[in-house]
């Protein structure tokens, strides 16, 4: 069934001239060696050694996709599960075939910095514990461009509590050993609000992240998703999580501290230095189309959405002309795909185009131009939304702070 969603949502795409395939593609690495308790991401610990069976099947999956992906591809992403977890030479050979079966060379397209604005964008995640020089320095040669590297926090005690194991000193060892393979571009994650952390100790997390000089820094409140061993933990009452006004003070303090130290943020929990976005990201919040593969990887195409089959076991072993099996396929729907536009670009700093948007909302089919014009109006008087003179709806700082409320609204005034 994906082959055939794939075709439908290209074809289309290519008859209303709107793509030649899909730019951005994200590959799911499920391997972990062990489930951090806040993840709700598929990701598995791997007590049968399928690393070697799993990247066969994925390069049958992304030989499949290929004729569908846009020529050059502009973003890969590599995500999981612990993508460093992979074997080495595992690496390779899928390197190798996405070299021989993808247009890259936008991914070879650097300065010095790599940070031109031609240049495609190739990303993998990366856990500090299973870093190494020969990992880098096959993915340097094999295209890859940036690193995401998952800190979390400096503390080891807050480390503990998330489940999270790594030792902090190797943050700073896993940055220097990408940037000696010569991989430019890095990316810190971080969380905060968790269970007895102190602003003090966030402050320190800050110093720490900042001290490396990465370009970009990701920094998410823990939440407490449904089914994860964190919320079952925050049930048994085994803590408290933090209080509301302190994940206020500290969502206010890492804007003020990192605006300080010259990153902007773009998006709810993103923050880059001039020229340091990540790309593929923005692909997601803008809808742009990208493919996916590997287990539970979601695509977007046209309009269409779908799901790679979650559990290993059924994607190593369900397969037609090397496409996966899917789930919770979505087929094209105008109102819908505004919804998701809006929801998503909202949160990003550049924010909704204000004439795209009111075209949309008046088509035929549609017909919710004044309810959208109302909800404009009434988070612009709560202080949560400005109007630029470039006719862009923008969150303010405030609005920021309750992006997901204000996004529900505009959802409720579309369902009007």
């Amino acid at each position: 069934m994906a082959g055939d969603a794939l075709r439908e949502a290209i074809g289309s795409a290519r008859a209303a001239d709107q793509s030649g395939g899909a730019h951005s593609l994200y590959i799911h690495v499920p391997f972990c060696f062990h489930k951090c308790h806040y993840c709700d991401f598929y990701s598995i610990v791997d007590n049968r050694d399928r690393q070697e069976v799993f990247t066969q099947r994925l390069i049958r999956e992304l030989r499949a996709l290929a004729p569908f992906a846009a020529r050059p591809l502009r973003t890969i992403f590599v995500g999981g599960g612990t993508p460093s977890l992979l074997r080495v030479d595992l690496w390779q050979q899928l390197l190798e075939v996405l070299d021989g079966e993808f247009e890259m060379s936008l991914m070879q397209l650097m300065d010095h910095s790599g940070k031109t604005a031609e240049a495609g964008e190739f990303t993998v995640e990366c856990n500090p514990e299973t870093v190494s020089q020969e990992l880098m320095d096959m993915l340097r040669q094999g295209g890859v461009t940036r690193v995401s590297i998952g800190a979390q926090t400096f503390h080891a005690q807050h480390l503990k509590t998330l489940e999270r194991w790594h030792d902090p000193a190797n943050v700073a060892r896993a940055v220097e050993l990408a940037r000696a393979a010569g991989i430019t571009r890095q990316s810190l994650d971080l969380i905060y609000a968790i269970p007895g952390q102190t602003i003090a100790e966030l402050d320190h997390d800050l110093d720490a992240a900042l001290a490396l000089k990465t370009e970009h820094l990701s920094c998410y409140t823990l939440t407490y998703e449904v089914n994860t061993a964190m919320t079952a933990r925050l049930r048994k009452g085994e803590f408290l999580r933090a209080d509301e006004d302190l994940e206020a003070d500290m969502f206010e303090h890492v804007l003020a501290r990192l605006r300080g130290a010259g990153l902007d943020r773009y998006e709810v929990s993103n923050f880059a230095r001039a020229n340091g976005e990540c790309r593929h990201n923005l692909a997601y919040w803008r809808q742009d189309a990208w493919l996916a593969a590997g287990p539970s990887a979601s695509a977007h195409v046209a309009g269409r959405r779908w799901k790679n089959v979650q559990r290993l076991d059924d994607y190593l072993q369900r397969e037609q002309d090397g496409f996966a099996s899917i789930t919770d396929f979505e087929g094209e729907d105008r109102l819908r795909n505004l919804g998701e536009w809006l929801w998503t670009g909202l949160r990003t700093r550049d924010g909704i185009d204000e004439q795209r948007a009111m075209d949309w909302a008046a088509q035929p089919e549609i017909r919710k131009l004044e309810h959208l014009r109302a909800c404009v109006r009434r988070q612009r008087e709560a202080g949560n939304l400005r109007v630029e003179e470039t006719g862009r709806w923008q969150l303010t700082d405030q609005g920021f702070m309750v992006a997901d409320r204000v996004s529900v609204e505009f959802l409720h005034a579309l369902d009007a």
